[in-house]
């Protein structure tokens, strides 16, 4: 009787060997696989890092002739400029010509009605780099480059919104001109038209229709600002041009768009959301 028992039990020890092997080599093959998932993982994110470190690099190179955004910010106003930059947004396309938000990782250039044919608007995407030839003017506060050609060239640059919210007020806002920029938690202000409180007005004075310029008033730490979706930007069709004609007064919101300059700040805004 005792031998059977032995015998059976080294029976079972022998059967239960392979399924422990097993066991162990599914284990380790698991783990390997788990390893070799996170080493690619770790590859990928490398991969993106340098690709964003490359397009940095690429954005901060200046060919001979042209001027960094310093050297631009201290050129005389009504001089030549020759700019490299990266195409943000544009206005419509009208008559040969284009109004195109610019930055690179320095500042920002709003060039007004640069010639450009059809064809060439169409290949002004967001981060397309182009090499801009104008003159530096100025126009009730906003800095601008007019009656400028341009030129594609290699590379791409898409600038990601900077939050001036607490700039509001102060100086050191200007020195953001026409750069994409958020504003967060904003308060819906009341505008005037035919004596009754509303939340936006079609063009400046009310004066308008939808598909015109749509202005309305925010404010923030007890100031009050006026904010502007340019309709040759984002038409009446746009997302942002139905949420502003949905506001109501005292809603709180964020915004995102180009700041641009009319006697004071008067952003081109291009995204507006309940505030988080």
């Amino acid at each position: 009787m005792k031998k059977r028992i032995a015998v059976l039990l080294a029976l079972s020890l022998t059967a239960a060997l392979p399924c422990t092997v097993m066991a162990e080599d599914t284990a380790e093959e698991a783990t390997e696989a788990q390893e070799t998932d996170a080493d690619a993982q770790e590859t990928d994110a490398d991969a993106q890092e340098t690709d964003a470190d490359a397009q940095d690099e690429a954005a901060e190179e200046k060919s001979e002739g042209v001027m960094t955004y310093q050297e631009y910010m201290d050129a005389d106003l009504d001089s030549e400029v020759t700019v490299e930059t990266y195409v943000q947004a544009k206005q419509s396309w009208w008559e040969d010509k284009a109004t195109v938000y610019t930055q690179d990782k320095d500042g920002a250039y709003f060039v007004y009605n640069m010639a450009c044919s059809e064809e060439d608007y169409d290949k002004l995407v967001p981060g397309t780099k182009i090499k801009v030839t104008g003159y530096k003017a100025e126009w009730s506060g906003e800095v601008e480059i007019t009656d400028a050609t341009f030129e594609i060239e290699d590379g791409e640059y898409v600038a990601e919104a900077l939050d001036v919210t607490d700039l509001l007020g102060k100086d050191e806002l200007i020195d953001h001109q026409n750069e994409y920029v958020s504003f967060k938690g904003m308060t819906v202000e009341a505008s005037q038209l035919d004596g009754e409180d509303v939340a936006f007005l079609y063009n400046y004075d009310g004066s308008g229709s939808q598909g015109d310029d749509l202005y309305f008033n925010v404010s923030y730490n007890g100031e009050t600002y006026t904010f502007t979706v340019e309709s040759y930007l984002c038409d009446k069709d746009s997302d942002v041009y139905k949420a502003v004609e949905g506001l109501k007064i005292g809603d709180k919101i964020d915004m995102e768009g180009f700041l641009y300059w009319y006697e004071g700040v008067n952003p081109h805004i291009i995204s507006v959301t309940p505030a988080e």
